[in-house]
């Protein structure tokens, strides 16, 4: 195992991963920017190094700064947590180069699952079912026209490049595809460098549900059966749980799930803590969507359901310890719900709502677990994302995690900072959220007609 460890990344994850590595008895490092000098994740790591400015792009994105931060710290490895540096195949490679453990996937099977429409071919040759559309990136309008028409509208552009909704759009008449094409590719040009797009059919009212798994380097994987992230906005999750409700209710969809996963992490010699994507239509088909090369942010439910340390595994597995864990020895111990509580207005369309912390205190009961990455009188600042803690409600159905994640929520203290914690306390109390009805569509529906 190794001595230390450089976690390149901030906020509640980091601070996830820093407490992962004291259990584990390995010496942590964080790295920070100028704007999070105080910032929790900081203060609990052994060692800590600015890399910058606060502009994410002159910091936590600086590879060479990073690099240097674990050079000079002797760090043997490093976690890059999710988002930021963590899909990035290049640092994961440069990181080989300096003769550093990426705690991740190697960089090929980040290339190989990157490019979305690259990972579609690759889970369509390993037998998994993808939605119908085009076999690579479609350049030409003409033919993106003539194979939307014989797919049927309305239809799906995805930057190629792309993931968690960005340099998407659903086209429902022939007559706004150009349009679309071309905004996708714009987009997909500035987020990712890489201006492809692909189109697919577009699966109305789909539940959108993910699998966990975990492969070591020696060639074995288990799956830690399935999430569902439908209650989302934008393309961007919200509330999810651990396992699926409507896969509980669909005979044999989690023996087709979680055997589509592992088929796809094989298929491209995966290794290390993953999720493959999927959406599924309301008679239980299901289709590819892409393969996160990644911790997820609500990695925490699986932890919850299974009692896997999922982060735990992945230090183990970057030192090149065999996986113990096997598929018939795991299970589902009761049902888990995460509320992602962020710095934003609900009532002004979402709108991030950065600014000085009052007293933060997360509640302490039972069954109620937080990760956060802010603290009582800091600061929420606009360089980064909103997200500001998660909370997860563990029970022993989901009766009980949704009853322990009200009470949760409800006893949460949060002075002088605007959240969106009244809106997801809302939610937990529709009764299309108890029954379980919910698909993708829905939240946006609910949130205007608040």
């Amino acid at each position: 195992m190794f001595d230390k460890v450089l976690v390149a990344n901030r906020g509640e994850i980091a601070a996830r991963i820093v407490a992962a590595l004291r259990t584990h008895g390995i010496a942590s490092v964080a790295i920070y920017s100028e704007a999070d000098a105080d910032a929790p994740h900081v203060r609990a790591a052994d060692e800590a190094v600015c890399v910058g400015p606060p502009p994410v792009a002159q910091s936590y994105l600086d590879q060479d700064a990073v690099l240097e931060a674990a050079r000079a710290t002797g760090a043997q490895a490093i976690h890059p947590g999710y988002g930021l540096l963590s899909e990035n195949a290049g640092f994961a490679r440069r990181c080989r180069d300096a003769g550093l453990v990426f705690v991740g996937p190697t960089p090929e099977a980040i290339e190989a699952m990157g490019d979305k429409a690259q990972a579609r071919a690759t889970a369509a040759a390993a037998g998994v079912p993808v939605v119908p559309g085009s076999d690579g990136p479609i350049d030409d309008d003409v033919a993106a026209a003539a194979l939307a028409e014989r797919i049927g509208f309305p239809v799906l552009v995805k930057a190629a490049g792309g993931g968690g909704g960005i340099g998407m759009q659903v086209v429902k008449k022939a007559d706004r595809l150009g349009k679309a094409l071309q905004s996708c590719r714009d987009r997909g040009r500035s987020s990712f460098g890489n201006d492809a797009v692909y189109l697919e059919k577009f699966v109305e009212q789909p539940r959108h549900i993910e699998v966990q798994v975990l492969f070591d380097a020696h060639g074995h994987g288990v799956h830690l059966f399935e999430r569902e992230c439908s209650v989302q906005r934008r393309h961007q999750k919200v509330i999810e749980e651990a396992p699926s409700p409507f896969v509980e209710t669909m005979p044999g969809l989690r023996a087709g799930l979680t055997e589509a996963a592992l088929a796809c992490a094989r298929a491209i010699g995966y290794r290390n803590a993953g999720t493959v994507e999927f959406i599924v239509d309301p008679e239980g088909h299901f289709y590819f969507i892409e393969m996160n090369t990644r911790l997820q942010v609500e990695h925490p439910i699986t932890e919850a359901i299974t009692g896997v340390d999922i982060v735990g595994w992945q230090l183990r597995i970057a030192a090149g310890e065999a996986l113990t864990l096997q598929q018939d020895q795991l299970s589902i111990d009761g049902h888990a719900i995460e509320c992602r509580l962020c710095a934003e207005d609900p009532a002004l369309k979402f709108i991030p709502r950065p600014g000085p912390l009052g007293r933060f205190e997360p509640p302490a009961l039972e069954g109620v677990r937080v990760d956060a990455g802010v603290a009582s009188n800091s600061q929420v600042t606009p360089y980064y994302d909103s997200l500001v803690a998660k909370l997860i409600a563990h029970g022993p159905d989901r009766a009980a995690a949704i009853e322990r994640a009200r009470a949760g929520l409800d006893a949460f203290v949060i002075e002088t900072l605007t959240t969106n914690r009244d809106f997801l306390r809302g939610v937990l109390d529709t009764d299309t959220f108890v029954a379980a009805a919910y698909d993708t569509g829905w939240l946006e529906s609910y949130a205007k007609g608040r």
